[in-house]
């Protein structure tokens, strides 16, 4: 048994301005490599952007370009963009400032914008910022390496079409700045829901798997934790509707499976989600936390929550408070709302909620997760769980770290013999709510 000093994650919340950007470790020895040029690249937003930069890297692999940490030392400079919020889209036009003053001093560096922020702007980028050279959308990745030719030669170049079948199935991505425990694997791309706030399906298209369409995600689950009793296997993000009994009751049979389940409910008012076409409302939802709760009782639950959608009245939004009550949600991600150009609810609906009323709900928002953080977290006092060990602490060397089935990460003490990978059992003696 282990003694520990977990984090269990209780709350998070989402500012593109401070998420991690991807520095991708060189693939070489130190230093530059004689004949090979370098790119570096940065990530922000959601998982899939992260996903795709591995995707490119291997691309790029192929007509020999190697990933370096120094964007001093680059010939190429990518960023992959998000643009679910405007501050997503403020950080990046940021960090163009920077890659700005690197390429004054080295005109023959190239720059380009990568992701949902290129597929929405796409030829405005070379009007606004000068010194773009590539704006790529996410389905046109193969085409980096043309694109990249024709930038050398003194042309800028846009690849902003969508497909419906792209999926990148083929092509094996280069895990970079990976422990090695942990990956990521895309099974869809694109979205159907068209929720109305939401320009997700704008900027990646509609939704096309590359499981096929004739194994649903149970049976997938299924196959998956069949691979193999050691693989730990956690998915997301659920949209409410496709998390039916048989998942659960999937998730429930085998112990690979984590009991962590995110599902977003951005509102708990039956108006507000009407508004936001998200096809349930406040009682569906409900019986759906009802169904999680009887077939995983021990599971997690995070969530998605946006304050001061349009309309939204104050009765409306403590309703949203009581919902993440009921629902108990281990975790959050908290926005204000945030108008995106080209989606339904900024074509049909007024941003009419004041900026101060949207932060002082999301701060009530706030405050409301961190306690029902600290209450699940007390609650693990004194259990032990099953942790797969991933890495050192960041708050010490003689710790590592790892997460628990519930997704919660777990500090511990190291033991000679045990390593990354590795699974041990750890006693929880403190928790927090962060």
């Amino acid at each position: 048994m282990y003694d520990s000093n977990p984090t269990l994650e209780g709350i998070k919340t989402i500012d593109e301005s401070k998420q991690g950007s991807v520095f991708f470790k060189e693939q070489i020895a130190h230093g530059k490599s004689p004949g090979l040029k370098h790119f570096y690249i940065e990530s922000y937003g959601c998982q899939m952007n992260f996903s795709d930069s591995e995707i490119v890297a291997s691309i790029l692999g192929e007509v020999g370009y190697a990933p370096t940490r120094n964007m001093e030392e680059s010939d190429l400079i990518l960023i992959n963009t998000c643009s679910i919020r405007e501050k997503a889209e403020e950080t990046v036009r940021k960090r163009l400032k920077t890659f700005e003053q690197v390429k004054s001093s080295k005109p023959e560096l190239k720059v380009g914008v990568l992701g949902c922020m290129a597929e929405r702007l796409k030829k405005k980028w070379l009007e606004e910022e000068k010194l773009v050279d590539l704006v790529v959308g996410p389905d046109a990745y193969r085409d980096l390496p043309n694109l990249i030719g024709a930038a050398e030669e003194g042309n800028r170049m846009v690849n902003v079409l969508l497909s419906r079948e792209e999926t990148y199935a083929d092509i094996s991505p280069v895990r970079l700045e990976t422990n090695g425990v942990t990956a990521f694997i895309s099974i869809m791309r694109g979205c159907d829901n068209m929720c109305s706030f939401c320009v997700v399906p704008f900027t990646r298209g509609r939704e096309r798997s590359e499981t096929g369409e004739h194994t649903d995600f149970a049976d997938l689950l299924e196959m998956t934790a069949l691979v193999h009793a050691d693989l730990r296997v956690r998915f997301s993000t659920s949209h409410p509707k496709d998390m039916t009994d048989k998942v659960l009751h999937t998730m429930a049979r085998y112990d690979n499976i984590c009991e962590y389940i995110h599902l977003p409910v951005q509102s708990g008012n039956s108006r507000v989600l009407e508004l936001m076409n998200r096809t349930y409302d406040r009682e569906w939802y409900m019986e759906r936390i009802d169904s999680i709760r009887r077939i995983l009782p021990e599971a997690a639950v995070s969530s998605d929550i946006i304050t001061g959608f349009c309309s939204e009245t104050e009765e409306e939004h403590q309703e949203t408070l009581s919902i993440m009550e009921y629902a108990n949600f281990s975790m959050s991600y908290m926005f204000a709302y945030s108008e995106r150009p080209g989606t339904l609810a900024a074509r049909k609906y007024a941003d009419d909620i004041p900026e101060d009323v949207k932060k002082r709900r999301l701060n009530e928002v706030i405050r409301l997760q961190t306690a029902l953080a600290h209450r699940n977290n007390q609650l693990d006092i004194g259990k032990t769980f099953k942790v797969l060990v991933e890495r050192d602490s960041s708050r010490s060397s003689a710790d590592h770290c790892g997460r628990n089935s519930q997704n919660k990460m777990c500090v511990f003490p190291k033991k000679d013999g045990v390593k990354p990978g590795d699974y041990v059992m750890v006693r929880i003696h403190d928790a927090t709510s962060a």
